[in-house]
């Protein structure tokens, strides 16, 4: 294992993940919530899981600057300038080399790894070896690696990474990445599950300093030149006005299409650690605890008859009675109400763009 000192942690902190509308909304998104009611928010338990491999000074949080605050509330052992603020949102590409660029003023050999702030992984032993078998091949290699999961279903909300065999490693999980295929239909999901050589595509990455600035230098050369204009404006009083008269001409490009997918130099862990992107409530319904009729319910005081296959979301202070439901959604935030049948979920970013020009933006 590499010297502790060296190990960063990048969080992407800045969706607002519209799919889990009512209860993530713009002005408080689903990371900041205690989703799976244990007491913590995603970003808290994101935040815990990291601290055996990372100190808590080298955790950084990259997130939308309307956010700050809730950021810091939540995590309070972060100072402020541990909190890298974008003033919009460019996908995540700008976000890596943002916080690329402010480590390397510190560290310039740092091991990093980028994470996204709403992810659940339930086997947390396994996912810190995980990350240092991660971290000893980026090492070692110089190669960007990223986290592959082994599905458990042909899921069309995930993209998919197939793997070959590759020479020269001393983990027979670490795996070359032979391609990358954004969400696929149910046929060639299917197909990739038959197969065997593909794994779900878990939005985390490992790198070390010196390749992931490489690697933008060779595939987003002019984001690359971007930031490297602000050296030596990283962690100063300077930084946020440099950020924000940048950002704006900035690509709107993610980490995976811009760097990921193009350089030849990727390897893929093999992991299974109990993870799922929480990205729908139907994907939330799959962790909660179920009753006999696989009902998964976080609230109280929730009252079922004659329900089935339904998950239910509601305040602890709302005495809620189902009777009849097969296959449904229900959210109750106590300004907003959903019931949606489960099979329409991917309907709700629908129902948010509606809301916002038939309600207005004060909904969503």
């Amino acid at each position: 294992m590499t010297d502790i000192s060296k190990n960063y942690c990048v969080i992407m902190a800045g969706g607002i993940g519209s799919r889990f509308w009512p209860m993530s909304r713009t002005a408080f998104p689903k990371q900041f919530h205690d989703i799976l009611g244990t007491g913590r928010t995603l970003i808290q338990m994101t935040y815990d899981r990291f601290l055996p491999l990372v100190p808590k000074e080298n955790i950084l949080v990259v997130t939308n600057e309307r956010y700050k605050a809730l950021v810091l509330e939540q995590l309070p052992d972060l100072k402020p300038e541990q909190v890298l603020c974008e003033p919009f949102m460019r996908n995540t590409a700008p976000c890596v080399a943002y916080s690329a660029f402010w480590i390397a003023e510190r560290t310039p050999d740092a091991n990093i790894v980028v994470a996204p702030s709403d992810h659940l992984i339930t086997r947390e032993a396994s996912f810190i070896e995980d990350i240092q078998i991660s971290m000893n091949q980026a090492n070692k290699s110089g190669n960007l690696v990223t986290l592959g999961i082994k599905p458990t279903r042909p899921d069309t909300g995930y993209g998919y990474i197939q793997w070959a065999d590759a020479k020269e490693v001393d983990n027979d999980r670490v795996k070359k990445v032979k391609t990358f295929t954004e969400k696929p239909n149910l046929e060639l999901a299917k197909d990739f599950i038959e197969s065997g050589d593909f794994y779900w595509n878990s939005g985390i990455f490992v790198w070390n300093l010196p390749s992931i600035m490489k690697a933008f230098q060779s595939h987003l050369p002019e984001m690359y030149s971007q930031f490297e204009e602000g050296k030596g404006k990283y962690g100063t009083a300077e930084e946020a006005e440099f950020i924000n008269n940048m950002y704006s001409s900035c690509e709107n490009i993610s980490i995976d299409y811009g760097i990921m997918e193009k350089a030849k130099n990727v390897n893929v862990v093999l992991s299974d650690f109990g993870w799922s992107d929480l990205g729908t409530w139907g994907s939330l319904h799959t962790q909660l605890s179920s009753d006999e009729h696989n009902n998964g319910v976080v609230g109280e005081n929730v009252m079922l008859y004659n329900c089935s296959d339904s998950v239910v979301h509601v305040g602890s202070d709302k005495l809620v009675v189902l009777h009849g439901l097969n296959g449904y959604i229900v959210v109750d935030t106590g300004v907003s109400l959903l019931v949606c049948k489960k099979e329409d979920e991917q309907k709700i970013k629908q129902f948010v763009n509606d809301i916002k020009i038939n309600k207005g933006e004060s909904w969503v």
